[in-house]
């Protein structure tokens, strides 16, 4: 195993609130096998020493190399260990996280487009999706996301705009610098971390409407797929995004396995 990569995994694993460790441990290797390194067809430690490296017991171990074998990631060769797939499977909506991520691919191009970033009062729907009164300030990220020159999705993302606290620091107005190239969710990840989750994605079928028509170039008649996600931070509301998707953005994947 490569030595950016063993160190990488042996830094010990903390359980979010509200979260199994082996989730931890799963995102952990999750993220070695994203960020290549661990390459595909490479094979991984053992239990034991994945046990040893990140502090936590063979079964959480397990339980996690299982997640991560369901999910396409790794592939198991009897009597001899797990490997890394050759292909992996495109991030969907299965995980939390950026749309940009979920709607960009290899090859493509994605540009976000900032509409405007302010403070407003928490509209009834808003507001218990980040953990605040109706009428208490949200922060609002309006954008439009285009890939390869279209224009595919509208988003808008909330957060409380009062004291927060992330990860072990102490409460304090949350401040996110806004260079008009990410989304909220990805500016928060730059910042802090994958600290946020669990999270919840409802998706529907609606109509964009008249004002969101003018800003994807289509009729106010047309259908989009609206995903509205909501997630936890400490085992509180802390963001809500709900993004209308266009057609011609093609399809979403949802990786799904049989539960016994």
């Amino acid at each position: 195993m490569h030595e950016d990569a063993a160190k990488f995994l042996s830094q010990p694993v903390e359980a979010q609130p509200g979260s199994p460790l082996r989730v931890a441990v799963y995102s952990r290797i999750a993220e070695a096998i994203r960020n290549n390194l661990l390459t595909p067809g490479s094979m991984l430690p053992t239990e034991t020493d994945l046990g040893t490296d990140m502090k936590v017991s063979r079964t959480v171990v397990r339980e996690a190399l299982m997640l991560l074998e369901e999910d396409g990631l790794i592939r198991a060769r009897r009597g001899v260990g797990r490997f890394v797939s050759d292909t992996l499977p495109r991030i969907g909506i299965e995980r939390i996280r950026p749309f940009e991520e979920v709607l960009g691919g290899p090859g493509q191009h994605l540009e976000i487009k900032r509409i405007q970033r302010e403070r407003q009062p928490a509209s009834e729907f808003v507001a218990p999706g980040v953990g605040v009164e109706p009428g208490a300030d949200v922060w609002l990220w309006e954008s439009v996301l285009i890939r390869d020159g279209e224009a595919i999705a509208h988003l808008q993302e909330n957060i409380s705009a009062g004291p927060l606290s992330i990860g072990k620091a102490s409460p304090a107005p949350l401040e996110i610098d806004d260079d008009g190239g990410a989304t909220l969710l990805a500016a928060l990840n730059s910042r802090f971390g994958r600290v946020m989750g669990p999270g919840e994605c409802q998706i529907s079928l609606s109509q964009v409407g008249p004002s969101r028509a003018k800003l994807l170039d289509l009729r106010a008649s047309d259908p989009v797929l609206v995903l509205t996600q909501y997630v936890r931070h400490a085992n509180r509301p802390f963001y809500l995004a709900k993004c209308l998707i266009a057609a011609r953005a093609g399809h979403l994947s949802v990786m799904q396995s049989l539960q016994s």
